[in-house]
């Protein structure tokens, strides 16, 4: 395809990105929520969205199959990036990385004594380096589905995972424990795309940063 293909995950990432399409002159002919299509056009003849796993769009990006996407920091930390451009915090769909632990649980000092702790995630990646930093000696073990139900269920003493709200935690007695950083989505942009489209890219990039300010 000539035209710009854009990467897309369904939710709040996709509701947050509309206005700044908007910016961009760009306006999808269909919501994801409502329709089947993984493939979505626009008002432009020449921009197509996919949607896709949020996890996946940092792939699609790397290989070209999408030549723009939009990724939470979260996910790129645990793809680590390779052969993307990311030249733009969106600073939408923010929420942060934290430890959370059981409400008992006295992890301070579990931490101080050395114990080996075993953590749930789905962030191993950005889980270990936390850990390794303050020297705190960890077993990671890595689920896809809900966090808090590890500790409920005597899989983890603690949890690293994204909150919001915090309503989730709370209501499985978990309270957080460590904040590890901040986290909102990102533009991510093929290399080899910006190079050969920049003609179309560079508005799009532009409309994006200007919306973003």
């Amino acid at each position: 395809m000539n035209g710009i293909t854009i990467a897309l995950s369904k939710g709040r990432i996709f509701e947050e990105t509309l206005p700044l399409l908007a910016a961009a002159g760009i306006v999808p002919s269909e919501n994801p929520e409502s329709s089947r299509k993984l493939i979505i056009g626009t008002n432009r003849p020449d921009v197509r969205v996919v949607i896709v796993r949020a996890s996946d769009v940092p792939t699609y990006v790397q290989y070209g199959a999408a030549d723009l996407g939009i990724a939470g920091k979260d996910v790129l930390l645990e793809h680590g990036g390779a052969g993307l451009y990311q030249p733009l915090d969106l600073k939408i769909a923010k929420c942060r990385m934290c430890v959370a632990a059981p409400a008992g649980f006295d992890y301070a000092a579990a931490v101080r004594r050395g114990a080996r702790l075993r953590v749930a995630t789905k962030y191993i990646n950005t889980a270990r380096e936390h850990f390794a930093a303050k020297g705190v000696h960890v077993d990671l073990i890595k689920l896809y589905g809900s966090m808090e139900l590890a500790p409920l269920a005597g899989l983890a003493e603690a949890i690293v995972d994204l909150v919001s709200s915090g309503g989730t935690l709370k209501a499985n007695n978990l309270v957080e424990v460590e904040d590890i950083m901040p986290i909102s989505s990102r533009l991510v942009v093929n290399q080899a795309a910006l190079k050969l489209k920049r003609d179309l890219l560079q508005p799009v990039i532009d409309a994006f940063a200007g919306a973003v300010k």
